[in-house]
């Protein structure tokens, strides 16, 4: 089986490695099928989509939607480079799945706005389904509404023209979609659970998705969540698009 490709934008290395164990266990991929490249480290190296059988993009602590100068240097490095390899991927309608950030990036490719108006808390929120999502490959098997992870600053306002809505919540209207045949992006994050989000919690207490010294109220209302549904999309799109050598 050719390997998946996880870009990473995280600059804690805790974190980081935890987001790749948990795509790891819940995609059901030993790591010498989920390659990772840590696009903050570094220039992105030479990719070739050929040898991939699809790409996920993680979660960051950058927000795409923010103005270009406000943005240090590294994020706008990272921003050009992820831009230029998603573009080939949009060309190719290459399986792609954007998990939050991604939603900013794919979405920004796409014509979509993404602006600061549906911005969610960190903790969970009950996600549904649409009539579109229901039916669809990478939803296979998922409850019509379930409890997803999120925490973000922006979202997705207005769809890309053509794109298809999947899932939505009462705060964040946009919180799946899918892009031609194989281009898909969540808000919520499908790789997190409990412990995961934990870490993230302890990590980005100062980065202003909550106050500081509700670290832990915001730790005990993700506690009392079952947040079982949306690692199965991992697993689908493992699963759907898993290809020979």
């Amino acid at each position: 089986m050719r390997p998946f490709l996880l870009l990473a934008s995280r600059d804690h290395d805790e974190v980081a490695d935890d987001e790749y164990r948990a795509f790891c266990a819940y995609a059901g991929l030993e790591p010498e099928h989920l390659h990772r490249v840590r696009a903050e480290a570094g220039p992105l190296p030479q990719i070739r989509l050929e040898d991939y059988s699809g790409v996920i993009l993680g979660g960051s602590p950058f927000t795409a939607s923010d103005p270009r100068e406000e943005k240090d240097p590294v994020q706008r490095r990272v921003e050009e480079e992820i831009g230029v390899l998603l573009r080939r991927i949009v060309e190719a309608d290459f399986p792609f799945l954007g998990a939050c950030y991604g939603v900013g990036l794919l979405g920004s490719q796409m014509g979509a706005v993404i602006d600061r108006h549906f911005g969610e808390p960190v903790g969970p929120v009950k996600v549904r389904l649409s009539a579109v999502g229901l039916r669809d490959p990478l939803c296979a098997g998922l409850e019509p509404a379930f409890h997803a992870f999120v925490g973000h600053k922006e979202a997705v306002r207005t769809l890309p023209p053509h794109a298809a809505l999947l899932a939505g919540s009462d705060t964040c209207p946009v919180q799946m979609f899918r892009f031609r045949r194989n281009l898909y992006a969540t808000q919520f994050h499908p790789e997190l659970d409990v412990a995961g989000l934990e870490r993230r919690i302890d990590a980005y207490r100062h980065s202003g998705y909550f106050p500081p010294h509700e670290a832990e109220q915001v730790k005990e209302r993700a506690r009392g969540a079952r947040v079982s549904e949306p690692q199965k999309i991992l697993a689908n799109f493992v699963s759907r698009y898993a290809a020979g050598d």
